[in-house]
């Protein structure tokens, strides 16, 4: 239910190149770090020196993996030469190497389509559904580099029972959610031997190519309960997307015959990792800060994002960006439809309350699971091949109410935690931060102070579509009005198709 990431976002980058260059900007690596405390971004503790040219932001309670200089091969020194005596480490806006150093990138070029359609119309056909072509699209576009297309079985098993994969020069990913496609017995038999399939999406249309196939056995409870912790009834992406799928799971390499377009008005919002590199590297980025979120922007959450490229301006980066990176796949049935939250971001930059100069504002393809601890790993992946190399996570990321019970589904610290030990995120800098409530002494969001608790006012989600239902207005400073009143009008047709919805009296 909390926010878990920052993320840079502007809207007006459309059409940028899809290709990521090394960074021009840079900048002296800054000498400060956090202490500890449990706020954001707190100062105060020299950052330790560790090898290799890192810097430690260390934190008591988290682990803040160091920031490492990012130097070209070409650039380093043959091992006689000395090296520069006061030189220090340089921070380029390209700060963090996507996972096994290579970017994906499974779209068919432009002129080799045509064939490959060909070949397509003429494979075993598997049909696929909505949230799968949404993995298609992640998968195709680098978002979960390493990986090359739906999980065979080694890669399954790493995923779910060690959130990670293990490279063949022995190094670890992360990899906390299987990303894998289920079939059905009809369509296994239709496949038969054949080594190639083409997936085709529910209207009939081939998306992509999947090719040296391997198919095994969908374990279903097996997958919720590694996964959620709970086979509970009530997890939205298991209604939605596992328990009607067939018993068996289908992997191989990708192969992406175009560009995956909704066509829904918000196209210009979903730039790729590729596509965000090289944004970053244009403005000149020496930090880049990913926010992600489901939810509509408050007050709360800007205070939070403004105060944290504060704090690293106050570090000694020049020029710290914020992706502003919203959840674009499946979300459940009463979250905010993603258009309608993109309306309300847009609104939180026309209002001044977020600079456009220095954020970005992009979808990020994947479907939600709210899986908590988990799935927050995924999130943070995902930004480190988008070229993130700061993440902000709150309390409860990826969180969920308890399906049955009046309670969080996850321990709402545990996410934090678990960024901070996970395995394969170690070059990525986790900030936990602390609680924004609404100070009713100053009438603003503020961060919460404890020795006056009184005096704050939590505002939940349910709250505040409560107070858009009914019209009401939330407390002066939580939101801008621009961003209200597009919340506003969105309950108010909500509203108003229920009531359409609603069966005429019967005369008696």
């Amino acid at each position: 239910m909390g926010l878990t990431a920052l993320l840079l976002s502007s809207g007006a980058v459309a059409g940028i190149a899809a290709t990521s260059s090394a960074s021009q900007g840079v900048c002296s690596a800054p000498a400060a770090g956090w202490g500890s405390g449990g706020g954001l971004l707190r100062l105060g503790r020299p950052a330790a020196a560790q090898p290799g040219g890192a810097l430690s932001l260390g934190n008591s309670l988290y682990r803040s993996n160091s920031v490492r200089a990012y130097v070209p091969m070409a650039a380093v020194a043959p091992p006689a030469a000395a090296p520069p005596a006061a030189a220090p480490p340089v921070v380029r806006s390209s700060l963090i190497e996507p996972d096994g150093g290579t970017l994906v990138d499974l779209v068919v070029p432009p002129a080799e389509r045509e064939a490959r359609r060909a070949e397509a119309a003429a494979l075993p056909r598997v049909r696929i559904g909505e949230i799968d072509l949404e993995w298609v699209d992640v998968i195709g576009n680098g978002w979960a580099s390493p990986l090359r297309g739906f999980m065979r079985e080694e890669e399954y098993l790493q995923s779910l029972h060690f959130n990670s994969l293990r490279l063949e020069d022995g190094s670890i990913v992360n990899m906390s959610l299987p990303i894998v496609l289920a079939i059905d017995d009809a369509t296994k038999e239709a496949i038969g031997e054949s080594p190639d399939v083409a997936l085709a999406g529910q209207g009939g249309d081939l998306v992509a190519i999947l090719r040296r196939v391997q198919i095994f056995k969908h374990n279903k409870e097996e997958r919720i309960a590694r996964t959620w912790g709970t086979t509970a009834p009530g997890l939205p992406y298991v209604e939605k997307a596992i328990d009607p799928a067939g018993d068996w799971l289908i992997g191989g390499d990708l192969e992406l015959l175009e560009p995956i377009k909704y066509n829904d008005g918000l196209d210009h919002y979903r730039l790729t990792p590729a596509e965000l590199r090289a944004e970053f590297d244009r403005r000149g980025a020496d930090a880049v800060f990913a926010f992600q979120l489901r939810n509509p922007v408050h007050n709360g959450h800007a205070l939070l994002m403004n105060d944290t490229r504060r704090r690293l301006l106050d570090l000694g980066f020049k020029n710290p960006l914020l992706l502003l990176h919203p959840l674009g796949g499946f979300t459940k049935p009463d979250d905010v439809p993603l258009d309608v939250r993109m309306e309300q971001h847009k609104k939180v930059l026309e209002d001044g309350v977020l600079d456009p100069e220095t954020t970005i504002v992009a979808i990020f393809p994947s479907p939600m699971h709210y899986a908590g601890p988990t799935e927050v790993q995924w999130h943070a992946k995902a930004r480190i091949n988008a070229g993130a190399n700061f993440y902000i996570v709150g309390r409860d990321p990826a969180g969920m109410g308890h399906p049955l019970e009046k309670r969080d589904l996850y321990d709402p610290d545990h996410g934090k935690k678990v960024l901070s030990m996970a395995p394969g995120l170690e070059k990525l800098n986790i900030l936990p931060f602390k609680v924004a409530a609404y100070d009713t002494e100053q009438g603003k969001m503020a961060f919460f102070d404890p020795s006056r608790a009184k005096d704050f006012l939590f505002i939940s989600g349910t709250k505040m579509r409560a107070y858009a239902r009914s019209g009401e207005s939330p407390p002066s400073g939580f939101m801008c009005p621009g961003g209200w009143e597009v919340l506003v009008n969105y309950f108010k047709s909500l509203q108003a198709k229920e009531a359409d919805q609603q069966p005429a009296p019967v005369a008696v």
